[in-house]
């Protein structure tokens, strides 16, 4: 019985993997401490660990593809925009060892800044994507992804949302592969795209588009399923198949079905369905890119029905209802739910470091006009909720520093950036070198916990470097500050935030002390330990 992301780890082991890279985010962290924690991945020596941020992940798995071996990186959907440089620059250099990249989306934004499609980079990039509909595609997937990874010597997208990542169900394995002999390119300029070079390899992509798509248009995750009702034909997506299945109990539809799980979109196959049936419905849970791209390439003028004409809501993640809904089957309202078990906002872990200082930031800006303070991606960013309505802003990893330094740039000081350790050492050190360069006036505040608390409590890569990196970034000694982030430590601490926030230049404030969670587990495995050596 596996999560999803379980069962993509364990397929990636037995694919014959020799290394996996990731950054912590919802929904695909577990997919990275999956093969961490796998007996098995360390019996085979499979290299494992977080990476400073995605760009870094995905550059190091492609290294390790040109020399030959299979690798995953893993990240969430808006890790691939951190990553993207690497990952639409790899459709050109090719793989040489097996490469696949797996990007959680997060549909309804249960926890990110947007639901943005994953499929949409992978078309942009012209590589094959996989999108499976449930816990053994994904894990049958990922042995697939290695072999058309290899067979047509270019990087592999598979695209989950966060239902299957986070849901489970029963999985059959198979028998696992060895890993690859390292082995370099044939081509010895493969990987240098020099633009002479990089013409020539983009001219290669193109061709090799035609292969892609007879490999589409072949794979046995693309199904069309015919039916006796034909005034209806329905193209499932993904995990929208499920939906789909779950308003007929006994799996008896009468109506076609198209079931798209690889692309580019099998067009023989969509031609199939679309002049067999009077409409089409297309569910997809995510961005409307099948919808768009039959409007586009399909001739005649019957209805297509999906999330552009508003069959389907425009956002938010599918449901089994929804989809039931446009079907047309009726469904009871649902009761009101009830005050006492309604959801509440989520907030600060009682004891958190957090909490004191946004209390004391709050109180060291009083004397200022409001919207000074631009914060980060991490669970400091509950700072905006009440009762502390500390922050200003939050919008993408490490943005804090440079929009501090962008405000105070047009005359809006002083300014103040907060950030976590580990969102710090991913995004906020280039940010923290302009800010320097210009000598601009704005303080940061680097929130010290010690790990990468909002995604699990992972090591995070800042772990004992935070202020030897202001350092050789240039921050004067003199304006690197560690503070303890308690009450009976406020009136010293107070004294440096407002000196400091006042410094007409750069200044660094670090309140350091272990997240509560960690610390809680910490003493709980401890003390495991010592019960354990108690009984020996």
């Amino acid at each position: 019985m596996l999560l999803g992301d379980e069962a993509i780890a364990q397929g990636a082991i037995d694919a014959g993997i020799s290394g996996a890279y990731a950054y912590p985010g919802t929904p695909s962290t577990e997919i990275m401490e999956y093969i961490m924690n796998s007996n098995d991945a360390k019996d085979k020596h499979i290299r494992t660990g977080w990476s400073a941020n995605e760009k870094t992940a995905m550059e190091a798995a492609l290294g390790m593809s040109y020399a030959g071996k299979r690798v995953l990186v893993s990240m969430k959907h808006v890790g691939l925009n951190v990553a993207a440089d690497a990952f639409i620059n790899s459709a050109i250099t090719g793989a040489n060892g097996g490469l696949v990249i797996l990007a959680a989306d997060d549909p309804s934004m249960h926890s990110s800044q947007n639901e943005q499609d994953s499929r949409f980079y992978g078309r942009f990039a012209m590589i094959p994507i996989l999108e499976p509909s449930s816990q053994q595609e994904a894990y049958d997937m990922m042995i697939y992804a290695f072999d058309i990874s290899e067979k047509f010597e270019i990087p592999v997208l598979i695209r989950i949302a966060t239902r299957l990542a986070h849901s489970r169900a029963g999985v059959e394995q198979h028998t696992s592969r060895e890993q690859n002999e390292i082995r370099l390119p044939s081509e010895p300029k493969q990987f240098i795209l020099l633009p002479a070079n990089a013409r020539r390899r983009y001219k290669l992509l193109l061709r090799n588009q035609a292969m892609f798509e007879e490999a589409s248009e072949k794979s046995s995750f693309n199904v069309y399923f015919d039916g006796s009702d034909k005034s209806l034909g329905i193209i499932t997506c993904g995990i929208a198949y499920n939906y789909l299945l779950e308003n007929f109990p006994d799996r008896d539809i009468p109506n076609p079905i198209l079931k798209i799980d690889q692309y580019p979109i099998p067009r023989n196959l969509v031609e199939k369905i679309y002049y067999s049936c009077d409409e089409l419905l297309i569910l997809e849970d995510g961005y409307p890119l099948v919808e768009e791209l039959l409007k586009g390439f399909l001739a005649t003028g019957k209805k297509i029905k999906g999330r552009l004409d508003g069959t389907l809501p425009r956002d938010g993640e599918l449901t089994p209802n929804i989809v039931g809904k446009a079907l047309g089957k009726e469904f009871e309202e649902t009761r009101p739910i009830p005050e006492i078990v309604k959801g509440r906002p989520p907030q600060l872990c009682k004891g958190c470091p957090h909490i004191y200082t946004y209390e004391a930031l709050n109180d060291s800006l009083l004397e200022y006009t409001r919207g000074r303070v631009f914060s980060d991606i991490g669970c400091y960013t509950l700072g905006a909720l009440e009762p502390f309505e500390a922050i200003n802003t939050c919008v993408d990893m490490g943005a804090s520093i440079t929009m501090a330094k962008g405000a105070a740039d047009a005359g809006f000081t002083p300014a103040v950036s907060v950030i976590g350790d580990s969102t710090f050492t991913h995004s906020g050190m280039t940010g923290l070198l302009d800010a320097v360069n210009d000598n601009s006036s704005i303080t940061v505040f680097i929130l010290d916990n010690a790990t990468t608390a909002m995604t699990g409590g992972q090591k995070s890569s800042a772990y004992g470097k935070i202020e030897d990196i202001c350092m050789a970034l240039g921050v004067g000694k003199d304006h690197i500050h560690v503070i303890d982030p308690l009450p009976k430590h406020h009136d010293v601490n107070m004294e440096i935030f407002k000196k400091e926030i006042a410094y007409e230049g750069v200044s660094v404030i670090i309140p350091r002390r272990e997240c509560i969670q960690t610390v809680a587990r910490r003493l709980k495995m401890a003390k495991k330990i010592k019960e354990v050596h108690a009984t020996k």
